[in-house]
């Protein structure tokens, strides 16, 4: 078992004897690696670090995803949270972020849910562009490894680096999702299953975890029930 199992099975079975403050702090004493998070053969079932762990305050301002083929842009939302903008091309795409999580919740923000139309599963390449702010702490080799899961199949992994941001800074970057070749089979069991496609996106300073984001995934927008 890796580290990573060692320490999940320890806080998992923890949880109904330990109080949540207690469960914060473990979860913030794990050092979880790429490696770690690499070696996962499954969707992660908790968040595997605290929001506490993001000391360096990375706060995504926006977030925009475009097809590269047509240029056609599919989901942009933007910040501040009362005043968040969503902007859809509905031939792909229908209801978007899932805003029914409560603001007292401590992971509010941490998990999106999205909802797309079959024709999705059909783009081989999209740019996924982010923007973001730092405090005051340098971030030294941020880095985003991103895991996208079927049930308990791996569809795909995406590394990305952003590099080197200086504190206090305002950041953006597009990153190229290069999409997998799926089986007609594995793509109509997803469409007929929604939800059950996930993600987690891990984010890493100088190799220390200090973001955990979730999303889950619906591919019948539009389709007659």
């Amino acid at each position: 078992m890796s580290v990573i199992g060692k320490q999940l099975n320890n806080l998992q079975s923890s949880n109904t004897a330990t109080p949540p403050a207690d469960n914060e702090k473990n979860l913030q004493s794990c050092t979880i690696t790429p490696d770690d998070v690499l070696r996962l053969n499954k969707i992660s079932e908790d968040y595997l670090c605290s929001p506490n762990a993001n000391i360096y305050d990375i706060d995504f301002t926006r977030f925009k995803i475009r097809d590269l083929e047509s240029g056609a842009v599919l989901f942009e939302i933007a910040k501040p949270p009362s005043e968040q903008y969503v902007e859809a091309n509905m031939d792909l795409m229908t209801a978007t972020e899932d805003l029914t999580i409560e603001e007292t919740d401590p992971n509010a923000g941490r998990y999106v849910r999205y909802q797309f139309t079959p024709a999705f599963l059909s783009l081989t390449r999209v740019g996924a562009t982010v923007e973001f702010t730092v405090g005051k702490l340098a971030v030294n080799n941020f880095r985003m490894i991103e895991r996208h899961f079927f049930r308990d199949r791996l569809l795909k992994t995406f590394d990305f680096e952003f590099g080197y941001c200086i504190p206090y800074s305002k950041n953006s970057c597009e990153h190229i999702y290069e999409f997998p070749n799926l089986p007609p089979e594995l793509v109509a069991e997803m469409i007929s299953n929604p939800f059950e496609t996930r993600s987690d996106s891990f984010y890493f300073v100088d190799n220390r975890l200090v973001m955990h984001n979730k999303a889950d995934y619906a591919y019948d927008g539009g389709v007659a029930v």
